[in-house]
């Protein structure tokens, strides 16, 4: 199945006019830069890290002794934000702080989770992985990849 791609070509001094392409979508991932995905195959490796990055999530809420957040769809938000990153950069940064450099963040590792603040002082900026003393602690310390799913497509 093709793509028709249309662009608008003009300047200041040539009328715009239409130009249109056929593409393949093959051929649109081959042109892509190595590091990026087509839609569809960057969805796939998104729905895989969905899947790893909830199973991580409650095997490390097991192993630490912490909970979710008692809004679900806190942790699913995060889950889905992890999985993302673990996609495109290659390691599961926060994706709750700002960074000039994602991937220089990404490669350094202080905040790939669990962050060095959560595995030092069981400290989670993203209100994922909570202790019994945290006002917002739920109950629930694991979360199947459905619920997530299912959580963030009415985002």
């Amino acid at each position: 199945m093709s793509r028709l791609i249309r662009t608008t070509r003009g300047s200041a001094h040539f009328p715009a006019t239409q130009v249109s392409h056929q593409i393949s979508p093959t051929l649109l991932c081959q042109k892509m830069p190595p590091k990026l995905l087509c839609r569809s195959e960057a969805s796939d490796a998104v729905d895989r890290a969905l899947i790893s990055m909830t199973n991580f999530a409650n095997q490390y809420n097991k192993v630490a002794g912490t909970t979710y957040c008692s809004d679900p769809s806190i942790a699913a938000v995060v889950i889905k934000g992890l999985a993302e990153h673990k996609v495109s950069l290659g390691a599961p940064l926060c994706p709750c702080r700002h960074y000039d450099d994602k991937q220089a963040e990404a490669d350094q590792g202080y905040w790939n989770c669990p962050c060095v603040p959560m595995r030092e002082r069981k400290e989670c900026h993203c209100m994922l992985f909570l202790t019994d003393d945290n006002t917002f602690a739920g109950d629930k310390s694991s979360i199947t990849p459905e619920e997530v799913a299912e959580m963030i497509s009415k985002i």
